[in-house]
């Protein structure tokens, strides 16, 4: 396999986010710009990845300080080569590819195209051309058509500046090519940078031919520099997974109102309602109807489920045709068994919810265990923190719990026992029994109400 080196630059500054957070740590999608570049250029089992950082550098390292990459320090921003530089002590004797942090649509595809181009005698461009290529490099072209130099728009003449063809700044060459050209980088230009770009001119001095490749789609080379962009950049990637969902048979009430931050596997003839966001490792087996604005996060929804508007689920396994919401909260831990219904302004956590066991409306179910077919009647509180810990609340199979009940834990309810509708239970029921701590119901006949005085 050709060695390959990987410099993905993201030292800049992002003033224009304005933002205390380094712009290539913005995220797209769930997930920092550049990591979407990182994940792209694993793709290309690269030997070497290097990261070039400086604003924000201890910020870079520490996101991500589980990749397996190298970090070059571009304490000064002198521009593109004078940044590439910086990584040149750390590259192999192979082929090298430059890519952007703030870049993050880059297709793997694309990347192949143009590292196939390259050998001793050839290196590859990616170019882009648009409609209105205002603020990007412009392609110069020969008689011949060959690419032969890049001219930044702050440096270009009339002539040049009614060219498409534009530099996305992403290209290949080979180590030697590059070690060869990056001293002889000047900084007398408009802006007083090192331009990485004007080594397309010194390929072309020395007979080297510049090959050119372009994208799919436009998008996918398209920068970020502002807040406007990122927006756009999201949108353009939430409609790239949602064209994908449709493919594969998922329907969508519209696909502009779906947010995926993370991973998102359907089984078929799943619907999804507008307004929705997943985020994390989230799994919805077939059948599966989501009602509008639900977050569902590191879940696995079973088949045949219905989660109802507005409810928000998180690491939550539920195993199949089940009922939750509307306005349900599914907290870490919870779990679902068949025909399981969590029902509106009911919040869950750490619980196993037995089947067919109902939690139909306006309770808060901790640290607990249901078994099957059971009833938690509306208002249900289960006391499980005692201001230090948490202790765990069982409910035994068929056993039925009255409305505006407090389950102080530790405490067990058995089997088919029956707790009295505004009881305080405080102790282990027994199965078949019937618990009720209810207050003797005191009456006044005639009581006469007080009124308020007035002057």
């Amino acid at each position: 396999m050709q060695d390959l080196d990987i410099v993905i630059l993201a030292a800049g500054k992002g003033t224009r986010m304005r933002s205390q957070t380094p712009k290539v740590l913005h995220t797209l999608a769930g997930k920092p710009m550049v990591q979407h570049v990182l994940d792209t250029a694993a793709g290309l089992n690269p030997t070497r990845t290097h990261v070039v950082i400086g604003h924000g550098a201890e910020q870079l390292r520490e996101a991500l300080a589980e990749s397996a990459v190298s970090f070059a320090i571009q304490a000064e921003q002198k521009g593109t080569g004078h940044a590439v530089a910086q990584a040149q002590p750390q590259l192999g004797s192979g082929n090298v590819l430059v890519l952007y942090g703030d870049v993050p649509l880059i297709r793997r595809e694309s990347l192949n195209a143009l590292l196939a181009q390259v050998d001793e005698q050839h290196m590859g461009l990616l170019t882009v051309t648009l409609d209105d290529p205002s603020g990007y490099g412009r392609i110069v072209r020969n008689e011949a058509g060959d690419a032969v130099a890049i001219v930044e728009q702050k440096d270009a003449v009339p002539a040049q500046l009614a060219i498409t063809e534009c530099n996305t700044g992403i290209m290949a060459m080979t180590s030697a090519q590059l070690k060869r050209w990056l001293p002889q980088l000047s900084a007398e230009n408009a802006q007083g940078e090192y331009y990485l770009t004007d080594v397309i001119a010194m390929a072309a001095k020395e007979g080297i031919k510049v090959c050119t490749a372009q994208p799919a789609t436009a998008v996918e080379v398209e920068g970020v520099n502002n807040r406007a962009q990122m927006a756009r950049l999201e949108r353009a990637y939430q409609q790239q997974l949602a064209d994908k969902l449709m493919e594969q048979g998922v329907a969508l009430a519209d696909p502009a109102r779906l947010d995926i931050r993370g991973k998102l596997t359907c089984g078929h003839d799943v619907f999804i309602d507008v307004g929705c966001v997943f985020e994390g490792e989230v799994a919805l087996g077939e059948g599966v109807r989501i009602g509008p604005y639900c977050v569902i996060k590191n879940s696995t929804i079973g088949a045949e489920s219905v989660i109802e508007s507005h409810s928000v689920i998180e690491a939550t396994v539920a195993a199949g045709m089940n009922q939750i919401g509307p306005y349900a909260r599914l907290r870490p831990g919870t779990r679902l068994a068949v025909k399981a219904k969590v029902g509106n302004f009911v919040e869950t956590k750490n619980t196993e919810v037995g089947e067919g066991s109902k939690i139909n409306h306006l309770s808060y179910v901790g640290d607990a265990h249901l078994g099957k077919n059971v009833n938690i009647g509306a208002g249900t509180i289960t006391c499980n923190y005692d201001g230090a810990n948490k202790h765990r609340t069982v409910i035994g199979d068929d056993a039925f719990i009255g409305s505006n009940s407090a389950l102080v834990a530790p405490v067990t309810v058995g089997k088919g026992a029956t707790v009295g509708a505004g009881s305080t239970i405080a102790k282990d029921v027994s199965d078949q029994a019937l618990a009720v701590t209810r207050s003797r119901q005191l009456e006044k006949a005639g009581w006469p109400r007080p009124v308020k005085k007035t002057n």
